[in-house]
């Protein structure tokens, strides 16, 4: 049974093919993220000349850092929000081993709870201990989670439970894709506790409420989460903040191998240039040329590119028609607050949130995280930095009405919350996160476009390798770095992901 689920080549090493391109081949990269900084690493070791264009003053898309000077003087770095990175996250895995074969930056988060507010009357659940094979992952649920009675299971739909593990990155979008994960949740009758605790958190971390996620969309990320992941629940995070851990030694790995890491250079529109390849107009700066051409900006910043690139449009009308079309997901909130005092020690260092309004996830940086750890050991007394994050807010809210109402939920769940006495607040609203609406999977664009040597890569673009978040980034950088290197006669870079369909599909035919 283990074998069945084991890893396997999505793209499998080419040793009988040249493992670099010859010296004319260039490209540029937008976006300096998870996305554009994998596709520009791929290309660099492998010879291509290649240019990183970054519009903000630092590398890293929403694991982007900024410093701020503290209410009480101190100096710190602050992150764009806590990200998981879970163990079958493959691709980016191979990645971040070329700055530690041993990923020694990263470490274990633990075991992370389910939690409601006590007066809910639910005891916290931590699914992390589960066995790591699917299908006796599920058994272990049902036989030892409080909110699977088996009374209560006579209710659930079957036919509907058992999508999950007929999953099909064909089958499935044809199939369930017309609907709302709300609808399809709603159909399977699970109790409002299974819901609540199983599911509804679930959902929201992609940014999406339920009304608005695709039941397609939901039923791949129950299959890459956990009825088709071998490496279980299980997820690490970075010992210090993202510029320390990640940008600063991809960027000294870059350089290393030729390519030239640009930031505070916003590309404005994209310019079709003959033989020469794609010109990218860059504001105030001049343009720069190249036979080759990625984009891994976010939904908002491509929406906009593109549709300030008319020779574009009038060169690819559909994959501009497909990017103005784009959907967004929900603002979300980040909001680190930086205390005097502490939560209980047996708080775990990331908890998820269910049954609040706004409040979805709480982490403890101090306990995770070396620069918070620092600032929080140099206090008089004790100290902690605590994050709180929303990530499907109220429409029409405004940053600092979420921020207080996630306080007062903060305190709701721990009472001893409300006796910290919060120093200052790192907060902030966005809208850049992606929308996984329903009827939309047929017209997403994937990575290659039908403008010839233009390729898109993000989190947001269609991909066949089961994968989300970060993962779905380096998986659709990786695939649109060896889309230039099949051009240039080149091996592909390998790529391994989980088994692409659930233990129930039927199998294509040979």
């Amino acid at each position: 049974m283990p074998g069945l689920f084991r890893p396997r080549h999505h793209v499998a090493p080419r040793p009988d093919l040249p493992q670099r391109v010859g010296p004319d081949a260039t490209a540029v990269v937008v976006g300096g993220g998870i996305a554009g900084v994998s596709a520009a690493l791929v290309l660099a070791e492998r010879g291509v000349q290649v240019e990183l264009l970054e519009a903000a003053p630092h590398l890293g898309g929403r694991l982007g850092t900024w410093d701020r000077t503290l209410a009480d003087g101190s100096e710190v770095v602050v992150e764009h929000g806590y990200h998981g990175f879970f163990r079958q996250y493959y691709t980016l895995r191979d990645l971040l081993r070329r700055i530690d074969p041993d990923l020694g930056f990263l470490r274990d988060v633990g075991g992370y709870p389910i939690a409601s507010r006590p007066s809910v009357g639910w005891e916290p659940e931590d699914f992390t201990a589960l066995p790591r094979t699917p299908l006796l992952n599920l058994v272990a649920l049902v036989l030892r989670s409080p909110s699977f009675k088996l009374s209560e299971l006579r209710h659930v739909n079957a036919d509907e439970a058992l999508a999950m593990l007929h999953y099909d990155p064909v089958r499935t979008y044809a199939e369930h894709d017309h609907r709302s994960a709300a609808e399809l949740l709603d159909s399977l009758g699970f109790s409002d506790r299974g819901r609540a605790m199983l599911f509804e958190v679930f959902a929201h971390s992609f940014f999406n409420v339920e009304e608005r996620y695709s039941a397609a969309e939901f039923l791949a990320m129950c299959h890459f989460y956990f009825t088709g992941n071998p490496e279980g629940l299980g997820m690490d995070a970075p010992t210090e903040d993202y510029r320390t851990a990640l940008w600063e030694p991809f960027t000294r790995l870059l350089e290393k191998h030729g390519a030239t890491v640009t930031t505070g250079a916003r590309a404005v529109a994209l310019r079709p240039d003959g033989a020469r390849g794609w010109a990218v107009d860059v504001e105030r700066e001049p343009a720069r040329h190249a036979r080759h051409l990625v984009v891994a900006t976010d939904v908002p910043a491509t929406r906009d590119l593109v549709a300030a690139s008319p020779e574009l449009v009038a060169t690819a009308p559909g994959l501009a028609r497909g990017i103005a079309s784009l959907p967004g997901g929900e603002p979300y909130v980040v909001a680190r607050l930086f205390c005097e005092g502490d939560v209980d020690p047996g708080r775990a260092v990331f908890t998820g949130v269910t049954r609040e309004r706004v409040l979805d996830s709480v982490t403890l940086f101090h306990r995770l995280e070396g620069g918070s750890a620092r600032w929080a050991a140099a206090g008089p007394g004790p100290r902690s930095v605590v994050e709180l994050h929303s990530y499907a807010c109220p429409a029409g809210t405004s940053r600092d009405e979420l921020v207080a109402a996630m306080r007062e939920e903060l305190a709701a769940l721990w009472p001893e919350a409300a006796d910290l006495r919060v120093v200052d607040v790192d907060a902030h609203r966005y809208t850049n996160a992606p929308g996984f609406d329903p009827g939309y999977h047929l017209v997403r664009p994937g990575v290659l476009t039908d403008a010839r040597g233009l390729r898109l890569a993000g989190d947001w673009v269609a991909c066949d390798v089961p994968s989300a978040l970060m993962e779905r980034a380096a998986v659709t950088a990786v695939t649109a770095a060896n889309d230039v290197l099949r051009e240039e006669g080149a091996a592909p870079e390998p790529m391994r992901s989980i088994p692409p369909r659930g233990i129930l599909a039927r199998r294509p035919r040979a």
